[in-house]
C-alpha cells in the first residue's frame, strides 16, 4: 500500500459527523413525543388495577378473620386486627397474623378506608379507597375504589 492510500484510510475512520448526531437526536425526539403520552396515560389505570387487587386481596385476609372470630374487625380495631391481635375488645379465636406483611396503603400513598359493619354493606364491611385526589367521588384516575363494586 502507498503511503496515500493509508492517510485516505485514516480519514475515512473518524467518527460522525454533527449533520448525523443532530438527526438522530431528532428522530428520537419525534418517538418520545409519540410514544410518551400513550404510556403515561396508563400510568393511572395501572394505580387503579392496583388498588382494586389490594382491597380484593385484603378482603380475603378479612373473610379469614371472620371465619375465625366469628365476625368482622370493627372500624376501631380497623385493618390493623389482620397483623397483630387488637387492643380493642380482643377476640378470643383470634389465629393471625392473616396477611404476611403489614396493610399496604394504597397507590396514592393514603391509608384504606375501612368501616365495618358497613353503610354500604350492613352485614359486612366498606373498603375503599378515594383515588388519586382522595376526595369523594370522581372520574378517571380520580374516581373511588370500592370493595362492593
Amino acid at each position: 500500500m502507498t503511503e496515500q492510500t493509508l492517510k485516505l484510510r485514516r480519514r475515512q475512520k473518524g467518527g460522525f459527523t454533527l449533520i448525523e448526531i443532530l438527526v438522530v437526536i431528532v428522530v428520537i425526539a419525534i418517538l418520545a413525543t409519540l410514544v410518551a403520552p400513550n404510556v403515561f396515560q396508563n400510568v393511572g389505570t395501572a394505580k387503579a388495577t392496583t388498588a382494586k387487587t389490594q382491597i380484593e386481596m385484603l378482603a380475603s385476609a378479612l373473610d379469614a378473620y371472620r371465619l375465625d372470630t366469628g365476625a368482622y374487625p370493627t372500624t376501631q380495631q380497623g385493618l390493623a386486627a389482620l397483623q397483630q391481635l387488637p387492643t380493642i375488645d380482643p377476640p378470643a379465636n383470634w389465629r393471625g397474623p392473616y396477611l404476611r406483611k403489614a396493610v399496604p396503603a394504597d397507590p396514592w400513598g393514603r391509608q384504606y378506608l375501612f368501616i365495618s359493619p358497613g353503610e354500604v354493606n350492613p352485614t359486612g364491611f366498606d373498603l375503599f379507597s378515594y383515588g388519586a385526589d382522595g376526595a369523594l367521588g370522581g372520574e378517571g384516575e380520580n374516581a373511588d375504589v370500592l370493595s362492593w363494586k
